[in-house]
């Protein structure tokens, strides 16, 4: 998507939100996925007064009286999407650079995460202190598309994680303790939603963080009121990790399986668990053709000239000979095994992607490849549904108004032509995104064809 493209849908969903008042909207006849866990309902009347649902109830001949009246009959509503774990601003084409980072590029990706029924981005350690204001318009509503969460300059260390060449070089990289800590003192200023660290070595290439350092991160974190949340891969990093005060494990652990010791410390502690199972798949897919290369549904999502890249012959090759691609599909694996205990465990899992973190982790797509990928793990598509919303909502402290489709809370829900209850894969089949009570999109593809 342009930014051109961007700032036209962005005028259209300000304008349409600014018309919102206290209209009374009724959804006829439309079934209710409510993000909570719990089975679809049928024939449902959703009542919309400004921004809030005002109740949802069995369909019925009677509505209020002046009431917009819009029939949803064979339709299905779920809350919109949250992902935990994204990147805004460094991707642009096939490039990943700090030069990209403008307000129109990341103006342009919240509306197509938007598209795609994400309605909001957790930000985790790459942005440039210029998030904070445009997380200011997001929460005030002057900023369109997907709302921002951000964890602002992230920690990591030198000449290791998170790698330059992504242009992430406004990371911290402190040497000693006392300079982390001042550090995080320099962030929490400006009030960031989580912290983010990089702990782990790159496959054993790199020198990971150190236990003091990232353990002063964490308590001088916890002494501003601030989460923390880790780049992760081994079992034993992650042990320490849970030992050491942190809140958010924020991708899979994928060399072992996670033990019950640890299990336990995790729900003992409230730890949180965002797996980026696609990630792990985005690594190796390539190499082939997967089945859904040539779905619009993926290809509308792509920068431009990221499916000349993904398809050469040479880029095909280049992943096949990569030494690390036969790690990630054992990655993968381990980490599906890792995300069913988790879960079974009763801790808080809550749905991201790393999207946005390399071009071929396609923002929009990957979301719903994330779905896909956590019913792989063994989880009923209702489950996948709730770490997308109602669970990620939790983990950004704002499931009062997010995540969930109950009275009283915002009206942010996606319109799809089939039931995802039933296959998981239907999540894809948007046919409208509405916000604080609006329709502000028709769904990637025929916002983007609209748009073009």
């Amino acid at each position: 998507m342009t930014s051109a493209i961007g700032f036209a849908l962005g005028l259209l969903v300000f304008a349409e939100n600014q018309n919102a008042g206290d209209q009374v909207t009724v959804l006829r006849n439309v079934a209710v996925l409510d993000g909570t866990g719990r089975a679809v309902q049928q024939n449902q009347d959703v009542t919309i007064k400004g921004d809030r649902i005002l109740s949802i109830k069995a369909a019925s001949s009677v509505v209020p009286k002046g009431a917009r009246v819009v029939d949803l009959a064979g339709k299905t509503i779920m809350p919109q999407l949250i992902n935990s774990h994204g990147h805004l601003g460094l991707l642009k084409g096939t490039t990943m650079s700090s030069a990209n980072y403008t307000e129109d590029n990341i103006r342009a990706q919240l509306l197509r995460y938007e598209a795609y029924g994400v309605g909001a981005v957790l930000v985790l350690g790459t942005d440039h202190d210029e998030i904070f204001g445009l997380r200011e318009a997001s929460r005030k509503g002057t900023l369109p598309g997907a709302a921002i969460y951000t964890a602002g300059k992230g920690f990591g260390v030198k000449d290791a994680l998170p790698p330059l060449s992504f242009g992430m070089d406004q990371v911290f990289r402190p040497l000693t303790e006392a300079e982390a800590r001042n550090e995080l003192r320099q962030l929490a200023a400006k009030k960031p939603d989580v912290v983010k660290i990089w702990v782990d070595d790159l496959w054993g290439t790199l020198p990971k963080m150190k236990p003091e350092i990232y353990g002063g991160i964490i308590q001088e974190a916890h002494r501003h009121g601030l989460r923390v949340a880790s780049h992760v891969f081994y079992l034993e990093d992650a042990r320490k990790l849970v030992g050491s005060g942190l809140d958010i494990i924020a991708h899979s652990v994928r060399d072992a399986e996670i033990d019950d010791p640890l299990l336990a410390e995790m729900k003992k502690r409230k730890v949180a668990y965002i797996p980026t199972l696609s990630l792990d798949e985005f690594a190796f897919a390539y190499q082939n053709d997967p089945q859904w290369l040539n779905s619009p549904f993926f290809q509308a999502a792509l920068e431009p000239g990221v499916l000349q890249m993904i398809t050469s012959a040479e880029y095909k090759e280049k992943v096949r000979k990569n030494p690390n691609t036969a790690k990630e599909v054992s990655a993968l694996q381990v980490a599906l095994k890792n995300v069913k205990r988790i879960h079974d465990a009763g801790i808080l899992l809550s749905m991201g992607t790393d999207s946005g973190a390399q071009p071929i982790r396609v923002q929009g797509f990957s979301e719903h490849m994330e779905l896909e990928l956590l019913v792989k793990a063994g989880l009923t598509p209702l489950q996948a549904i709730a770490t997308a919303t109602k669970n990620a909502a939790a983990l950004l402290k704002v499931d009062d108004r997010y995540g969930t489709l109950a009275p009283g809370k915002k009206a942010n829900f996606i319109v799809l032509d089939k039931d995802p209850s039933t296959d998981i894969l239907n999540t894809r089949t948007i046919s409208a995104v509405w916000k604080n009570g609006e329709k502000v999109n028709e769904g990637p593809l025929a916002t983007l064809a609209k748009a073009n």
